[in-house]
C-alpha cells in the first residue's frame, strides 16, 4: 500500500498537493449529496458544482529510468560542451595573451632595436663630427705651420742677406784694418831695425853664418823693459854687441802711436834677430 502511495505521489512528477486537492473535492461532493438526500428539493437548492477530474498515470519504472539516463546524458553532455567550451574559450584567451604577449615582446624589440640604431647612428654621427673637428684643426694646424715656416724661412732670408752683408762689410773692414794693421806692424818694425843698425857695432870676431836671438819686451810708450838673448851665437862678444845695440837704440818713442791692440800682439814683446850679414859694414 505504502509504495502505491509512493507512486501515486511521485506518478509523472504530480505533487502531493494534486491528491489533496482532489480528496478534498471529493469531500464535498459526498456532503453535497448528503444534503440533497436529506431535504426537499423546495427546500434545498442544490448547485451543481464543477466537475474536476484528475487521472493518474503510473509511469513505467524502465521508461522512468531511461528517461533519466537520458537526461543525466543530455545533462553530461551539455557540462562537457560547456567544460570544452570553457577549455577552447580559455584556449583562445591563452592564445590571445600569447599573441599579445609575442606582439608587445616584438614591439619592445622593435623599439629597442630602432632605439639601438638611433644610439648607434648618434654615435657614428658624433664620431665622424669628431673626425670631421680634428681634420680641420690638422688643416688649420697644417696653414698656421706652412704661414710660420715660410715666414721664418723669409726671416732667415732675411737675416742670411743682413750677416752676409755684414760680414761682406765686416770683411772689407778687417781687410782695410789688417791691411792698415800690416803696414803700421811693418813700419813700426823697420823703425826699430833702423834704429838698432844705426847702433850696432859688430865685433871684430863677428863672422857670416853667426846669428843671436834676442827677445825685448816693451811698453806701449816704446820704453825697452828688457832684451833677454834666447838664442846665443856661440860668440859672447857677439851677443854682447846685440844687447848693447837694443839698449841704445831704446826707447822707440814712434811706436806710442801705434793703437793699443797692434802694439799688444806684435810689440808688447818681440824677437830680434841679428846676423853679420844682414849689416852693413
Amino acid at each position: 500500500m505504502k509504495d502505491t502511495f509512493n507512486n501515486v505521489v511521485i506518478y509523472n512528477g504530480y505533487p502531493l498537493s494534486v491528491v489533496v486537492a482532489v480528496t478534498f473535492h471529493s469531500v464535498i461532493l459526498a456532503l453535497l449529496l448528503y444534503l440533497q438526500s436529506s431535504k426537499s428539493p423546495e427546500a434545498l437548492e442544490l448547485v451543481q458544482p464543477t466537475v474536476v477530474k484528475a487521472l493518474l498515470i503510473q509511469e513505467n519504472p524502465q521508461v522512468a529510468n531511461e528517461r533519466k539516463r537520458l537526461e543525466r546524458q543530455q545533462q553530461q553532455q551539455r557540462t562537457r560542451e560547456r567544460e570544452v567550451a570553457q577549455q577552447a574559450a580559455e584556449a583562445e584567451r591563452q592564445r590571445q595573451e600569447q599573441a599579445d604577449s609575442r606582439a608587445e615582446e616584438q614591439r619592445k624589440a622593435r623599439e629597442l632595436a630602432s632605439l639601438r640604431q638611433r644610439q648607434e647612428q648618434e654615435r657614428l654621427d658624433a664620431d665622424q663630427l669628431v673626425r670631421e673637428r680634428e681634420e680641420q684643426n690638422e688643416l688649420e694646424q697644417e696653414r698656421r705651420r706652412q704661414l710660420e715656416l715660410a715666414e721664418a724661412q723669409r726671416q732667415q732670408e732675411s737675416r742670411d742677406r743682413e750677416r752676409q752683408r755684414q760680414e761682406e762689410a765686416a770683411n772689407a773692414a778687417a781687410a782695410e784694418l789688417a791691411s792698415s794693421e800690416f803696414e803700421m806692424v811693418q813700419s813700426g818694425m823697420a823703425i826699430i831695425q833702423q834704429a838698432v843698425q844705426s847702433v850696432w857695432s859688430r865685433p871684430p870676431s863677428a863672422r857670416n853664418g853667426m846669428r843671436a836671438i834676442l827677445q825685448i819686451r816693451m811698453l806701449p810708450t816704446g820704453e825697452l823693459i828688457d832684451a833677454v838673448i834666447t838664442e846665443s851665437s856661440g860668440d859672447p862678444a857677439f851677443d854682447r854687441s846685440a844687447e848693447n845695440a837694443v839698449y841704445s837704440a831704446a826707447p822707440f818713442r814712434e811706436l806710442q802711436a801705434l793703437p793699443s791692440n797692434v802694439f799688444n800682439e806684435n810689440f808688447r814683446s818681440l824677437s830680434l834677430i841679428f846676423q853679420p850679414e844682414d849689416l852693413l859694414n
